[in-house]
């Protein structure tokens, strides 16, 4: 198989992904830890490609290390971050996926249909 085709793959999905695809900058290094691929996009196509919660760079890190396994590469995807990118604050505790802790307001099954037999 090709040395590159980690690169390759990732370069015909990112643009095909971005609606800027001649920003796309894509380098590849080797070394002891194996494969590192950095990524450049448009900053105003880093949402296409971290996608809702992450799930599309989690999908793209996931195929390529499907190809490293199959050359016997560990391979890594950096995502180079816009200069001047300022990430949206989280509310402490929050951990991001939507799914944070119940608040302690928050009723049983039990206590909400007693509350409902009174109506």
């Amino acid at each position: 198989m090709h040395d590159e085709a980690d690169k390759i793959f990732l370069e015909y999905v990112v643009k095909a992904l971005v609606d800027n695809p001649n920003d796309v900058k894509i380098e590849r290094t080797v070394d002891e830890m194996g494969v590192l691929i950095t990524l450049t996009v448009n900053p105003a196509d880093m949402g296409k490609i971290i996608g809702r919660m992450g799930n599309t760079a989690k999908a793209i890190r996931t195929l390529l290390r499907i190809i490293g396994m199959k050359n016997n590469a560990r391979v890594n995807l950096k995502i180079n971050e816009p200069a001047g990118s300022i990430r949206p604050e989280r509310p402490i505790g929050s951990t991001g996926s939507g799914m944070g802790a119940a608040p302690s307001t928050l009723k049983t099954v039990d206590e909400a249909m007693e509350d409902l037999k009174g109506i």
